[in-house]
């Protein structure tokens, strides 16, 4: 039996910002301004649960990324990472990260796309967990080849792809609601723990 699994959320725990927007925003300057302000409808009613809040996130990722080789998306993400590694993560985050034994039972498990979260997971050899963007003959068709990885299907990814019962104690760290399942299921959660 493992002693520790260690489960982490991305965006807003080990993040000082959403990497959605902020991904987009980088790859894409000369046209993000407007694609926001035309989205921002959506946004309102997502926000108000008046419409899926997954439908809403597929299409304003798809109206930037979709018809894109893979090729060329992990450019972006590689461009992105480079920009952002060293002012993105928190320090206190970063400490904590450096200290965890080397160890393969470190996660990242995250609503956002493996896309542009892939280049920090390897960084910190982490495993990841994420929301998949679906390839055909490795161009983006716009759509998520999973669920939104966020709340209960996080708990469900989690369980698919890992042994739980190899570890025994099992740390999380989130920051929003979306973490609550994610959190209950460990015997360590930490809720905003990086953030004061």
């Amino acid at each position: 039996m493992n002693d520790r699994l260690y489960l982490f959320d991305f965006d807003g725990t080990l993040t000082n910002k959403d990497t959605l927007f902020d991904f987009l925003q980088i790859s894409f300057p000369h046209i993000y301004k407007s694609r926001f302000i035309k989205f921002i409808p959506l946004f309102l009613l997502s926000k108000f649960k008046l419409v899926n809040t997954e439908f809403v996130k597929q299409t304003f990722i798809s109206s930037f990324l979709k018809g894109k080789s893979k090729e060329e998306i992990n450019v972006l993400s590689q461009n992105y990472f480079n920009k952002r590694i060293n002012s993105l993560i928190h320090p206190k985050a970063l400490q904590y990260l450096k200290n965890i034994e080397n160890t393969n039972d470190k996660y990242i498990v995250t609503a956002s796309l493996d896309i542009w979260v892939e280049p920090f997971a390897n960084f910190f050899g982490f495993r990841l967990i994420s929301t998949k963007a679906e390839f055909k003959n490795q161009i983006f068709t716009g759509k998520f080849a999973t669920p939104n990885c966020n709340g209960k299907e996080k708990v469900k990814r989690i369980v698919c792809e890992i042994q739980l019962s190899q570890f025994k104690e099992i740390y999380a760290f989130g920051d929003t609601k979306g973490d609550k399942y994610m959190l209950e299921l460990s015997t360590n959660p930490h809720y905003k723990y990086f953030n004061s």
